[in-house]
């Protein structure tokens, strides 16, 4: 292709898609800032600063496993929320707060067996108020309780909630069920606040540091996140595409009606739906708490907003969408410190949202599907 023609074919792109030359122009503008930033390079142009700076190779992938594993996470979380949505019909609000109920019980089951013979009060302990932090070297067993326990208690959770709210209303149009989850969201929120308080209590300390490739930094704590994650993801995936369930589920999520002609029992797949989102919601939480170190009333409500755009851009119903578009959303969030105040770096994420929509509305995986 010759230059002519090549000119040619960029302005056809320009002229049809003004949107997503915007978005190649400036992706091409930070792509050479973040070039010269890592050559120590600064370009001026009339006096002022135009791009270029100073970054260390070591930063840069320290920032790219930092979003990696919070992108795990919310990944995680996030498949839950695609199931529901795209079995059940509707945008539970409820999901992150069951987030955060999913880690507080997590963390008080860990706390409790960690401090079982220090002489602690298990009033204390129950609290999180003991003052110790656990890591996975240290506390190897509390911390893989915990996990268990956070699990469970979040299947054990959703199940009363779907028996008490969502079930009485399942022949109810999908606004109203979006409007109990918004209820029930708040109801766990301040029941949560009542018991633990409003504080922020640090329960997980930083861990056994390890140095990789002698540039990169990771903790023990990451490191369980990371393998806890992708064991999770791929045990979701086998699920699909080797169970009679998972077909069930992804035949529901196609059509419900034809999937009930068919002889499959949706009230049971319903359930199990509730009972792998629910669980995989309270793991997430978990390992979220035990990457970032600290806990409170309303981190899962606050993260909910992220794991709605995870799902949102990886193509909301699809669950290796919910995978990818987490992964996508937590490299955004961790990068955007190259280029923003730490502050900031949240609106970066739903930016990368915005950009997605517009050039792909369907979402990169699209369609409503669950796989």
């Amino acid at each position: 292709m010759g230059i002519a023609e090549f000119a040619r074919d960029g302005r056809v792109v320009i002229g049809d898609r003004p949107g997503a030359a915007v978005v190649a122009a400036v992706s091409g503008f930070l792509l050479l800032d973040l070039v010269a930033k890592l050559a120590g390079t600064t370009v001026f142009f009339l006096g002022t600063k135009l791009l270029g700076g100073s970054l260390t190779v070591g930063s840069l992938l320290s920032m790219v496993v930092d979003g990696l594993l919070v992108g795990l996470a919310v990944g995680l979380a996030g498949i839950g929320l695609s199931m529901t949505y795209s079995i059940l019909d509707f945008a539970n609000f409820a999901h992150g707060d069951t987030v955060t109920v999913g880690a507080f019980l997590g963390w008080v089951a860990a706390y409790i067996t960690a401090g079982l013979g220090t002489g602690a009060p298990i009033a204390e302990l129950f609290m999180l108020n003991s003052g110790r932090q656990l890591s996975t070297v240290s506390t190897f067993f509390p911390v893989l309780l915990g996990l268990v326990v956070a699990g469970v208690g979040s299947i054990g959770i959703v199940l009363l909630i779907d028996r008490l709210t969502y079930r009485p209303m399942r022949d109810t149009d999908n606004i109203s069920l979006l409007i109990a989850s918004i209820g029930v969201a708040l109801a766990l929120r301040y029941l949560i606040a009542f018991v633990f308080g409003t504080q922020t209590s640090g329960v997980a300390s930083g861990g056994l540091r390890v140095t990789v490739f002698s540039m990169i930094s990771v903790t023990d704590n990451e490191i369980t996140l990371l393998v806890v994650s992708l064991l999770l993801m791929l045990g979701v995936h086998l699920l699909l595409q080797r169970t009679k369930l998972g077909k069930a589920m992804r035949a529901m999520a196609d059509n419900e009606d034809l999937a009930r002609v068919t002889g499959i029992p949706t009230e049971r797949v319903i359930r199990l739906t509730w009972i792998l989102g629910g669980g995989l919601a309270g793991i997430g939480g978990y390992l979220l708490v035990l990457e970032s170190g600290t806990i409170s009333f309303n981190f899962g409500w606050i993260l909910l907003l992220l794991i709605f755009a995870a799902v949102i851009v990886g193509g909301i119903g699809s669950i290796y969408g919910a995978m990818a578009g987490g992964i996508l959303i937590g490299l955004v969030d961790s990068l955007a410190l190259i280029w923003l105040p730490s502050g900031l770096t949240r609106a970066s994420a739903f930016l990368v949202l915005i950009v997605v929509l517009l050039l792909r509305p369907s979402g990169i995986f699209g369609g409503v599907s669950t796989a």
